[in-house]
């Protein structure tokens, strides 16, 4: 039997796909938060204070030159450390998401512990914004099986942060009664980090890409997405493509998809509002039962 094709997403009229270039400014706080001890070494914390000092700048000038519109998720403790890089975003027409308050590690954290994360990344964002963000990526994608409820809870509209769709979907909870989130999916393949993240004693293989490389195979998937009317999210850290060569690859990726026909290049919270009203009812992600499998 020939497995049947899911239907083509409903796209805005005229559109027959969805692209969104999104910037996770992480800074120092991926490093604290895996080693705290770090704040001693210098020249890893000038490497992360790249991206909001010299990476940012030079990013939100290329979209402006570009007439795009962006998503950048930033941790509360980079916000706080660099409220004039949160206004520069905000002034600029993008959107400001949550990504934490510290690039929390939160695989297997308890709920109340998470809820403190999210609560505290919340009122920094909405203190300096005077908005509250609706959309969240979860720090290193790591979802929790109770993460969906505690967004709910707290009036997120969509996330971005799992790897199980091409195209946006309706996330639901356990409570069939509580609102459902949009989630819009990543792909590992889509972040630059694998490309181009390396430092000694910290995070790489030491094998750092070529910008040819990483923007051809993005150009590879966005036009594939592009053909089957999917949704390319692709994940920047300013600190890695905020670097000249990076950044100059990067533009010619926005050129190219924002010329393939019928692309609509748009934030995050722009192509959740759309899947909102668009999408059928929510998947409800449930734990597998290994018990049951031994």
């Amino acid at each position: 039997m020939t497995a049947q094709r899911p239907p083509a997403f409903p796209w805005p009229d005229g559109y027959r796909a969805a692209a969104s270039f999104t910037f996770d400014v992480d800074a120092e706080s991926c490093v604290l938060a895996h080693d705290p001890g770090a704040v001693g070494r210098m020249s890893l914390m000038g490497h992360q204070a790249y991206g909001p000092r010299v990476g940012v700048p030079r990013l939100l000038e290329l979209l402006r030159r570009q007439e795009v519109r962006a998503t950048f998720f930033v941790p509360g403790y980079t916000a706080e450390c660099y409220p004039h890089v949160v206004e520069a975003i905000v002034d600029g027409g993008h959107e400001i998401g949550h990504h934490g308050y510290l690039h929390e590690q939160m695989r297997g954290i308890d709920e109340s512990t998470e809820a403190r994360y999210l609560d505290r990344g919340l009122e920094v964002l909405e203190r300096l914004t005077g908005a509250r963000p609706v959309g969240y990526r979860a720090p290193w994608w790591e979802m929790n099986w109770h993460t969906p409820r505690l967004l709910v809870e707290r009036g997120f509209a969509y996330d971005s942060s799992l790897l199980d769709d091409d195209v946006p979907y309706r996330l639901g909870t356990a409570d069939p009664q509580a609102p459902a989130l949009v989630e819009i999916p990543v792909d590992w393949a889509l972040d630059d980090w694998e490309q181009y993240a390396f430092f000694p004693g910290w995070t790489g293989s030491g094998v750092i890409e070529s910008p040819d490389k990483a923007v051809r195979m993005w150009s590879l998937e966005a036009r594939a997405r592009h053909a089957e009317g999917g949704c390319f999210v692709l994940t920047n850290h300013p600190f890695l493509s905020g670097r000249p060569a990076r950044a100059a690859a990067l533009e010619g990726l926005v050129e190219e998809v924002k010329a393939l026909d019928g692309m609509w290049v748009a934030p995050l919270r722009e192509i959740a509002e759309h899947a909102d009203r668009v999408c059928g009812p929510a998947r409800v992600h449930t734990k597998p039962d290994i018990a049951a499998a031994q």
